[in-house]
């Protein structure tokens, strides 16, 4: 498949169709490509056919309305030269020509290695909820939810809704730094509100984490952590994350500067590499308002309209605010480091152990001497881990960006 146009999109989440729907109202041909098989990334996920919140179905309206050509289940893996991609679909490679590029790759759950967190039914937080989205029976089910950020929240509360008896939110974030944030959540307030209706009941613990989970064959229990005490809590489902990392992979694939753990952009989103934008998590964790608003920026920068864009601006600084705000009411704390035993697994697809790493001085040493990171997930999962960890960080990103088909791998060194 050869597709051809203007500006291409990847990442159908609320940042990627801000920018399309700019773009594409502007009159350019517009090209969306995801691996999901249907657009609204993480947060609207499953929700184009029926929104679960007013703000979703305004944006579906807008989709809806202007002509774009949307690409899901295409998981772009290389960049065989200067204004092409190449995705994998179930058919085959699609070569994606464009003009220009937006980055809204998002971000996913960093997870931190504890004793029992391989152990069936102890999973991600946001991943959880993927998985009752597309079917997975919850009703019923004991679920605790631990980590960190306020995905464990919106998370509760969808599962809640679907008849799972949440047992607790534990909030490794201490009580002083969560009043702090909820000064700044006045702005956000309905939100808040609605998400405290639906919790109420639920026991909310700040200053609280997992210290291991246990079972024989699939998670029993959960030892829990708080003020010099802790206890032991039976439940069917664990759902941990600490917080967000952005998705940098293909951003460092096509040459983009990375820096602190975030793609750099200049004021109209366009990263160091010319007519490439990014908008959304990758530039930084901050939410969805600001996802939406740095998506239009891009689509509207795209698109040649500058003037436009910088309308935007004031709205972007606030909710910048409000991200700067966020990320230092959920930055982890140093007791964290020290969850994991000697024994327990960092990598999980190479089961490279904590003891056999903590020797080594950069993932790249870890790399030669052990395999960490270079399993199926590429780094996604244990990658978040060792940068809290150790302090370190991807040196490089070769293609593929994503594991895919060696026919695939093989049309790419043909390009």
């Amino acid at each position: 498949m050869d597709n051809a146009c203007d500006v291409l999109v990847v990442g159908a989440g609320p940042a990627g169709l801000a920018a399309a729907w700019r773009a594409a109202k502007s009159g350019l041909r517009v090209s969306v490509v995801d691996d999901n098989p249907a657009a609204g990334g993480q947060i609207w996920r499953g929700e184009e056919a029926k929104p679960s919140s007013t703000e979703a179905h305004e944006w579906f309206e807008r989709i809806r309305s202007v002509d774009i050509q949307m690409i899901n289940g295409a998981r772009v893996f290389q960049q065989p030269e200067a204004g092409m991609l190449l995705a994998e679909m179930s058919e085959g490679v699609c070569e994606l020509k464009y003009e220009s590029l937006v980055l809204a790759t998002g971000a996913r759950e960093r997870f931190l290695p504890f004793p029992g967190w391989t152990l069936p039914n102890v999973m991600g937080a946001g991943g959880l909820q993927a998985l009752v989205k597309t079917g997975l029976p919850i009703e019923g089910k004991r679920v605790a939810i631990a980590g960190s950020g306020p995905l464990l929240l919106a998370v509760a509360a969808y599962l809640r809704s679907r008849g799972a008896e949440v047992l607790l939110i534990a909030e490794q974030a201490s009580s002083l730094q969560l009043a702090r944030f909820g000064i700044g959540l006045f702005s956000k307030s309905s939100q808040a509100f609605a998400l405290k209706r639906q919790l109420k009941g639920v026991p909310y613990r700040s200053g609280c984490w997992v210290l291991s989970a246990h079972g024989a064959e699939k998670l029993e229990t959960v030892t829990l952590f708080r003020g010099g005490k802790r206890w032991q809590v039976a439940c069917d489902y664990l759902a941990c994350g600490f917080h967000l990392v952005p998705n940098l992979e293909l951003a460092e694939l096509v040459g983009c500067e990375v820096d602190h753990g975030r793609v750099s952009v200049d004021e109209f989103q366009q990263t160091t590499v010319p007519q490439t934008y990014s908008a959304g998590e990758a530039t930084g964790i901050g939410g969805l308002d600001l996802s939406l608003v740095e998506g239009e920026i891009a689509g509207l920068a795209a698109a040649g309209k500058r003037d436009e864009a910088g309308k935007l601006f004031p709205i972007r600084e606030k909710h910048r605010k409000f991200a700067d705000l966020l990320n230092r009411t959920f930055a982890l704390r140093d007791e964290l480091k020290h969850l994991a035993a000697p024994e327990t697994i960092v990598c999980r697809c190479e089961d490279v152990t904590f003891e056999r790493l903590r020797v080594h001085e950069s993932w790249r040493a870890a790399k030669l001497q052990t395999r960490c990171g270079m399993g199926p997930c590429q780094g996604r999962v244990c990658g978040g881990a060792v940068e809290f960890l150790f302090g370190w960080r991807a040196e490089s990103v070769r293609p593929p960006a994503l594991p895919v088909r060696v026919e695939s791998l093989i049309r790419g060194v043909v390009e």
